[in-house]
């Protein structure tokens, strides 16, 4: 008999500021996504908490009056950890443990968790860990609290090291160790893409969890993990597709998302080589989600800090199936129109027609409008293969009918 699995999720409460740079409406989008940045690491959200703040509080971010208010909840409810939307620096993270009482989280370290929980293999988990140590690193003395005050007197003078110092030292050496066996991975790597030959290199890129895998899976007839949680995928997998006759390689990317920490860009840089080298991108977008278009952009500002904001690239806007446009009614004259009214056939005639040389419109999961997307791939491999050989022209004539 198969036993029930029961996850115990962690209680959680989000927290988030409202200021000019971003305002209360962009505010409730981030605390969407990162209660989903919750669920995936393994908390439930019971309680979000904004506060509408111009200049933060360089103590506890939040005032004193929210703290208060946050501090009985959290008692009240049991509330295991406490998640800010908003990095904290290390002093902010250690006075808000002191008058909380538990433990406080914020983006990027819950990022990181997330990236923990999902690296499978040695490169991976390496990665993420030297992204995790430096993370780290100036955040050690909140570790010691029993340290707050060096015990003196007699007995206690002695040589050496404290044991906050200790621990600093391991982690510059961990650090230190992580980088170089980094470096020989990405030499192994480098040389493994040196030995795949002239193909051509087609890499998806994308935000987290807009189907990346499931379009490889579908496109390349592979198994690649995928699942409805962001990050499923962290490390790059490349697999040989044949459309028609043309053979081309296809890469399957971490994704991206707002606010990603600067230590796993600096981690994943290797990773990140896929895209780099790519000969052709296809930047998947998840079109049923309502803020696809900032999507965009937080993609095309990781690209453009690898150095690959102007390779071809041909936008796909993925999960047709799922999307859902309010409508207005016809007597209906004090509404203003705006993106959340378009159906597919109005987002056609938009920007979208004409960014890449004109965009896509699939269903990976229910394999809707393939035979397009496959036949656009296929022309755009083709003409950066016959450019790479010219003598192969006559190898892969134009036949629309191979599909």
């Amino acid at each position: 008999m198969i036993e029930k699995k029961i996850t115990n999720y962690e209680k959680a409460v989000l927290i988030g500021i409202i200021n000019k740079e971003q305002n209360e409406e962009k505010v409730k989008e981030y605390l969407d996504e990162l209660e989903f940045l919750t669920y995936t690491a393994g908390g439930e959200v019971y309680k979000r908490f904004t506060q509408r703040m111009d200049i933060p509080n360089p103590k506890t971010l939040i005032g004193t009056g929210k703290m208060e208010e946050i501090e009985k909840y959290v008692q009240a409810h049991e509330i295991g950890s406490v998640i800010f939307d908003d990095e904290l620096t290390p002093a902010q993270q250690r006075n808000i443990e002191k008058q909380l009482r538990c433990k406080i989280i914020d983006r990027t370290s819950l990022i990181l968790d997330i990236f923990a929980q999902r690296a499978q293999t040695s490169y991976a988990r390496t990665q993420v860990e030297l992204a995790q140590y430096e993370y780290l690193l100036p955040r050690l003395t909140g570790l010691w609290t029993h340290l707050e005050r060096q015990k003196g007197g007699i007995g206690m003078r002695g040589p050496g090291e404290t044991e906050i110092e200790t621990d600093r030292r391991i982690v510059r050496d961990r650090i230190t160790l992580l980088k170089k066996k980094l470096t020989k991975i990405d030499r192994q790597m480098e040389t493994q893409r040196g030995n795949r030959g002239a193909l051509v290199r087609v890499a998806l890129v994308g935000y987290t969890n807009v189907g990346k895998s499931t379009l490889m899976n579908v496109i390349s007839k592979s198994d690649v993990f995928a699942e409805n949680k962001l990050f499923a995928t962290l490390d790059t997998t490349v697999r040989k597709v044949v459309i028609g006759n043309l053979p081309f390689l296809l890469s399957d990317t971490v994704g991206f998302i707002r606010k990603l920490p600067t230590q796993l860009v600096e981690s994943f840089k290797s990773t990140l080589d896929e895209v780099r080298e790519a000969d052709l991108l296809l930047h998947v977008v998840d079109i049923s989600h309502p803020q696809f278009e900032e999507h965009i952009e937080s993609v095309n500002k990781i690209l453009s800090e690898i150095k690959s904001s102007e390779k071809k690239t041909i936008m796909v806007f993925n999960k047709i199936d799922q999307y859902e446009h309010e409508t207005i009614d016809e007597d209906d004259l004090i509404t203003e129109r705006t993106g959340k009214h378009f159906s597919i056939a109005d987002w056609k005639n938009t920007w979208m027609e004409k960014v890449g040389d004109r965009a896509l419109f699939i269903s990976a999961l229910n394999k809707e409008n393939l035979d397009e997307f496959r036949k656009r791939v296929y022309n755009e491999v083709r003409d950066i293969h016959v450019t790479r050989f010219p003598y192969n022209n006559f190898l892969y004539p134009e036949h629309l009918d191979q599909y």
